[in-house]
This record gives structure tokens, C-alpha cells and sequence, in this order.
């Protein structure tokens, strides 16, 4: 840690409000949005009364997420097609983690979505960082019988839909890459080999880039789903490479001319990939075009 980061309580803590607003907006671009905002905040604001500038800071951090999670979601009723979490390079020893990797994965950050505002705040802080029942009715101004209320639905509301893949990332890899020349080949009968019959696909192209508007079910259309998008210009030719996206190991497309294409996630169990997650958005590509990884 600098000099500059134990001496301003905002760059110590930059990552741990990054972490919080990125669960809380499933949005890099909104995230850093909100950091700068309540940088803005932090440096307007008389520290002579704050006794905590940790809690402070989160608290400011969540309060603007909440904000801006209310506009997002407006805006996203008019999103065209398929709405996915914009993903995140994220560092090897991230996925080291389980509970880590999992509450930054982009099938948890799915589920979160489902939930309330408030009622994703209160998870957020309550299971990943581990806030009391007191400290969030400080922080968000409710009573402590409402936050525990919150907490209850929230946490029922995610083990119900959260999701039990627990491949080890060997396998995923090996499976992945299975899939990738298996589409490789152009036969829709390999593709289907590696795919569950009940698997199910998303692609975010955000109105931008050609993708299918809904998820797309079943092993057949998923296979002639996947050779299709292969077989279009912008990734006939790109190559593709392994990364940690999220804390998970997933693909990057990137195109002849260096530019970056397309990302790929896929959930596996038993052999068989059960779900996969294509952002093609170009929009949403800049956290996968980080110099650095990001560490949570």
C-alpha cells in the first residue's frame, strides 16, 4: 500500500467500494461512475465529524448505488434483447476463493438482479462483507426489524436460484475447449455431444450487435446457434484465448485487428456445458480491456 493510500481513507478502501457498487449494479461503467461520485462527496465533505471513513464511505458508495440502480433498471426495460452483467477481468487468485469467485460470477450477479434494490444492498453487504443487522439499518436508514425482513427474502430468494456448478475449473477448461473445436469443425452433431439437452444460452449484442433476442434452450438450436455466430465476419477469424472473467475462467474473442470482439462464459457439470454467456455488446467489453486485472 502507498503513502497516498494510508493517508486518504478513499484510496485504501477503493476496492471494497468498487466491489460493493459492482455487485450492487452488475455494471463496470456504472460502478465507476458512482465512485467518482462519491469521490466527489468524500472531498466535499467535512471529515472533522466522520468517527468512521470506512463506513462512511460504504455507506455513501451504496446509498449512490441505489440511486442509480432505480435509473438503470428504467433503462433496461427498454434494453433491446437479452440483458447481461457487464463482465470483469478479474486476477487468477480471485477464483481461489470460492465464496469470493461466486459472489462476483456472472450467474450470481444474474440472480441479483432479481432481487429488489434494497433487498440486494442488504445481501450484498450482509453475505459478502458480512455487515450486522445494526449496521445496515444505519447505513440504510431502516429499522433493524426491516433489515432483517430484507435479509430473510433476499437470502431465500438466492439459494432458490443460485446456481450449483461446481466443476473445478480443469474440467470447465477442458470442456470449453472441447466445445470451441467442436464448433470449430462446423458439425452440429459434435457441438450437441458436448452440450446438456436442457442447456440454455444468452447473448447480449445490446441492439448493437446482431444476437438473439431471448435465451435460446436445447441442445439442437443452442449447436446451430453457436456455429452460426462462429461463422459471422467479426469472429470467423478472431482467435481465442482463455482469461478469469469474473473469477471464472472464460474466453476472449479477439479479431484480426487486435479489437476485441466478444466474450465468452460457460457453466458445466457432468461433462456437458448447462449454460453459456456470450457479451458481444461492444459497450460492455471495456472491463475486459483493463491493462490490469482487477483484484476484489
Amino acid at each position: 500500500m502507498t503513502t497516498a493510500q494510508r493517508e486518504d481513507p478513499f484510496l485504501e478502501n477503493r476496492r471494497l467500494l468498487f466491489g460493493t457498487a459492482y455487485r450492487m449494479l452488475g455494471s463496470v461503467a456504472d460502478a465507476e461512475d458512482v465512485l467518482q461520485d462519491a469521490w466527489l462527496k468524500w472531498a466535499e465533505a467535512d471529515r472533522s465529524g466522520v468517527l468512521n471513513p470506512r463506513a462512511y464511505l460504504v455507506r455513501t458508495v451504496t446509498n449512490l448505488s441505489l440511486n442509480k440502480l432505480t435509473s438503470a433498471r428504467a433503462r433496461r426495460e427498454s434494453y433491446v434483447g437479452t440483458w447481461l452483467p457487464e463482465p470483469l477481468l478479474t486476477a487468477p487468485d480471485v477464483a481461489e476463493d470460492a465464496e469470493l469467485a461466486e459472489s462476483v460470477s456472472l450467474a450470481m450477479l444474474v440472480v441479483l438482479e432479481t432481487l429488489s434494490p434494497l433487498e440486494r444492498a442488504v445481501f450484498v453487504l450482509r453475505e459478502v462483507f458480512g455487515y450486522s443487522n445494526a449496521e445496515l439499518a444505519e447505513t440504510l436508514g431502516k429499522s433493524e426489524a426491516a433489515v432483517r425482513q430484507l435479509a430473510h427474502r433476499a437470502k431465500a430468494h438466492v439459494q432458490e436460484r443460485r446456481p450449483r456448478f461446481e466443476t473445478g475449473a480443469a474440467e470447465r477448461r477442458a470442456v470449453t475447449e472441447r466445445f470451441l473445436a467442436a464448433c470449430g469443425s462446423g458439425e452440429a452433431s459434435k457441438v450437441m455431444e458436448l452440450l446438456a439437452p436442457e442447456v440454455v444460452s444468452w447473448s447480449d449484442g445490446g441492439g448493437v450487435v446482431r444476437a438473439a433476442l431471448r435465451p435460446i434452450q436445447g441442445s439442437d438450436r443452442v449447436a446451430r446457434w453457436a456455429l452460426g455466430v462462429l461463422a459471422k465476419p467479426e469472429l470467423r477469424d478472431a482467435t481465442a484465448a482463455f482469461c478469469w472473467i469474473n473469477g471464472e475462467e472464460g474466453v476472449l474473442f479477439t479479431a484480426p485487428d487486435g479489437s476485441l470482439v466478444g466474450a465468452l462464459a460457460v457453466e458445466v457439470l457432468d461433462g456437458v456445458v448447462h449454460t453459456m454467456r456470450c457479451m458481444i455488446n461492444p459497450a460492455k467489453l471495456d472491463g475486459l480491456r483493463r491493462s490490469e486485472p482487477f483484484r476484489f
